[in-house]
């Protein structure tokens, strides 16, 4: 588990690489999460303040992007597209088996710490829905049998 000196060295080490960056905010979040695998919410007033901006304004930003994470996720990462498209081609049937199947919510993570699951909203494959996202990966037509088989190669 990092202390919050870790934390604070390791943004430090982050903000440095962005000095001469105007309005880097976006990029510092994302260089902050690749690094921890979130954005711990004591790193924010460490960016607002390189950023010249208040720590309500970074956690805003922050917040307002789904891709960001407050708290760390798990090991594995499947998203669930939730547009019309893949709707219509029975995401929404996809989407309540995982659910079940994993005794989670949207945004929750296994007690294990394997799997997080996330809805998205588009993943540009709506020839191709419903559609997912595993640890980055897109895949195309997800029913529940395949679904089932995706969970089976995370656990």
């Amino acid at each position: 588990m990092l202390d919050s000196v870790d934390i604070a060295t390791r943004v430090e080490e982050i903000l440095a690489r962005h000095k001469d960056s105007e309005g880097a905010l976006l990029p510092i979040l994302h260089d902050v999460q690749e690094s921890f695998g979130y954005v711990p919410e004591q790193a924010l007033p460490q960016i607002a303040q390189h950023q010249n901006i208040s720590k309500a304004e970074a956690y805003g930003v922050m917040t307002f992007y789904h891709d960001f994470r407050s708290k760390p996720a798990g090991q594995h990462v499947l998203k669930l597209c939730r547009a019309e498209s893949c709707q219509s081609m029975g995401a929404d049937r996809v989407a309540k088996h995982a659910r079940e199947k994993l005794g989670l919510d949207w945004h929750e993570t296994t007690p294990d710490g394997k799997i997080t699951l996330e809805p998205i909203f588009c993943l540009g494959l709506c020839a191709c829905g419903p559609s997912a996202m595993v640890d980055g990966k897109v895949v195309g037509r997800v029913d529940e049998a395949k679904l089932d088989a995706i969970l089976g190669g995370l656990r």
